[in-house]
């Protein structure tokens, strides 16, 4: 497993559309998962320590910025045939047991996260009501363990920010995840 961070924040870049389905076959459009106020979009995959720590935050998190008028997607583009946990069933799973409020979509060409620059799981784009890049930073200051129940919700805080003012914090501390497993 290889550890990386993802880079700076590319403040004002646009948000790429997509057109991808989701774990019960729905096809999804960048336009399609936009929220009034903004949007997350996360690429995330099953397998990963990094994203099994924050997953249960991370679920908190995104129905608080729904209320917001923030929606969130998640993609997994992951190699599955490369790890099984990260196949389209186990997404189903995940999505279900977790109670995801956001669509799960599946990414098998790899091509959305070649597009979004996506470099590891998680990866965080946080976007604006004008789909402008905000935010490219971590959940909070959990790694491979959750980290204390009182730390700062960098994620949360920085998107209640983007919804109420359209821009992001300038500091960002950057996400960590394992690389995205891609197709050779």
């Amino acid at each position: 497993m290889v550890s990386l961070e993802t880079p700076v924040c590319d403040f004002d870049k646009a948000a790429i559309d997509f057109s991808l389905p989701d774990v019960d076959g729905k096809i999804w459009t960048l336009q399609e998962c936009s929220g009034e106020k903004g949007l997350l979009v996360m690429f995330i995959c099953n397998h990963c320590p990094y994203v099994k720590a924050i997953l249960e935050r991370l679920v908190r998190d995104t129905s608080e910025l729904k209320a917001l008028g923030v929606n969130s997607v998640a993609i997994m583009s992951n190699d599955a045939s490369q790890y099984a946990e990260d196949s389209a069933e186990n997404m189903h799973k995940i999505a279900q047991q977790s109670d995801f409020s956001f669509p799960y979509l599946l990414d098998s060409s790899q091509d959305a996260a070649k597009q979004y620059g996506a470099v590891c799981t998680p990866d965080f784009f946080g976007y604006n009501a004008e789909l402008k890049l905000q935010y490219r930073g971590r959940l909070d200051a959990s790694r491979k363990e959750t980290a204390a129940l009182d730390v700062r919700r960098d994620l949360f805080e920085s998107m209640k920010q983007i919804a109420q003012t359209g821009k992001g914090p300038e500091e960002q501390i950057p996400s960590m995840g394992c690389s995205i497993k891609w197709i050779d």
